[in-house]
């Protein structure tokens, strides 16, 4: 029987945290552009809320990306800009680097 409590309680405590992660996620549209932009260069890398169902990763820096991916300026909506430049996003470039080449 204690076990069961124990296992309940967990779930529960567990529920908890979750939700309160989710809502931790700071929303760029209550920000200034200056505010958000200080933000990912404190931090590094920052998942913004940017709309009622979205959300979206802004770097600071080509270190969060994947080796093949490029870095391309990433705006968002804040509460004075409607297109700030935030930061950076990960992206693999349309053509890459080296060119096409079958054969490498």
């Amino acid at each position: 029987m204690n076990n069961r409590r124990l296992a309940i309680a967990a779930v529960l405590l567990g529920s908890i945290f979750w939700t309160s992660a989710a809502q931790a996620r700071p929303d760029l549209r209550q920000m200034s552009c200056r505010q958000a932009q200080n933000m990912v260069k404190q931090h590094g890398s920052v998942v913004f809320t940017t709309g009622r169902y979205t959300y979206s990763m802004f770097v600071s820096n080509r270190s969060f990306c994947d080796y093949n991916q490029e870095l391309f300026v990433q705006y968002g909506p804040t509460k004075d800009n409607r297109k700030c430049p935030v930061a950076y996003e990960c992206r693999e470039p349309l053509f890459p680097r080296g060119g096409f080449n079958r054969w490498d």
